[in-house]
């Protein structure tokens, strides 16, 4: 495995290690998974490089638009939380009071 990969890895797993253990706010939660949707989109730049093929090219884009959505989304659900519940802290959201 290269230097390269590598770096690119340990950012994803990290970022994923982030989500998983360090659910106290919603905002670490999206920040966490913008640091992973970063990891891929540049590993899969990279990737399409390294073929050199127009087939490939596409792929980065479209993959960072899915993260802008995403991204989108999650500040949207971070703002209605904050109204509704007055703070973003996971652990005073509860399903069952839906």
């Amino acid at each position: 495995m290269t230097p390269v990969h590598f770096s690119f890895s340990s950012a994803f797993i990290l970022g994923l290690m982030g989500l998983a253990f360090h659910r106290t706010h919603l905002l670490s939660a999206l920040l966490c998974l913008e640091g992973m949707m970063l990891s891929l989109f540049i590993a899969l730049a990279l990737w399409a490089l390294q073929f050199e093929s127009t087939n490939f090219s596409t792929a980065p884009m479209l993959l960072l638009a899915f993260s802008a959505c995403e991204a989108s989304t999650g500040l949207a659900l971070l703002v209605a939380t904050a109204r509704t519940h007055g703070t973003d802290r996971l652990q005073s959201l509860n399903l069952l009071q839906c």
